[in-house]
């Protein structure tokens, strides 16, 4: 059987070793990283490659359960595709084995606790976004231009027959930007 590792940060600024270090005195043969990746993000090279070095018997590891994924669904995706291939997944910090059938039920689990965890915070966020909208707090990035801006904007385009791409460089916006406010969207 062989171990192999896989590690991940969200961001550059991050560092690798623990995870590394971690990995190796568990004694993985190899370690495949991704640093700046999300969790959520589906181009993980280093995990391609990690996954692409396992055959029948061998065995992924991680340092937690949410290095390999942000979502229940996608780590159970990812498991079950590799007991699918005869391979088994181990996670260091949460003890989970998935060759043992006491290791897989812990696995789905922590794994259904970790995607409650974030859906309480999700529905915190928006319970206090609704409550900030109701206090009459403006939520979401601050307006590109004015009202009054853009009603000039469209003069100049409408009028004037000026660009859209000019009259954006004016106002220090993106065309896309002035386009969009053009159309009736939100100012």
């Amino acid at each position: 059987m062989k171990l192999v590792g896989y590690a991940r940060v969200s961001t550059v600024e991050q560092n690798l070793d623990l995870q590394i270090s971690a990995l190796r005195a568990a004694g993985c043969s190899a370690i495949f990283a991704d640093q700046g990746v999300s969790g959520a993000d589906f181009h993980r090279p280093g995990l391609r490659k990690a996954l692409r070095q396992l055959s029948d018997g061998d065995m992924l590891a991680v340092w937690r359960l949410d290095r390999l994924g942000r979502s229940l669904v996608d780590l159970i995706q990812t498991v079950n595709g590799l007991s699918k291939r005869g391979c088994e997944f181990r996670s260091l910090t949460e003890k989970i084995d998935t060759s043992s059938s006491g290791g897989r039920l812990l696995f789905h689990v922590m794994g259904a606790m970790a995607e409650f965890e974030r859906s309480i915070i999700s529905e915190r966020t928006k319970a206090g976004m609704e409550a900030a909208k109701a206090r009459g707090a403006r939520i979401g990035r601050r307006p590109s231009m004015t009202s009054e801006q853009t009603e000039m904007a469209r003069r100049a385009v409408d009028i004037d027959l000026v660009s859209v791409p000019e009259v954006a460089a004016s106002y220090g916006v993106h065309p896309k930007t002035l386009a969009r406010l053009l159309r009736g969207g939100i100012c």
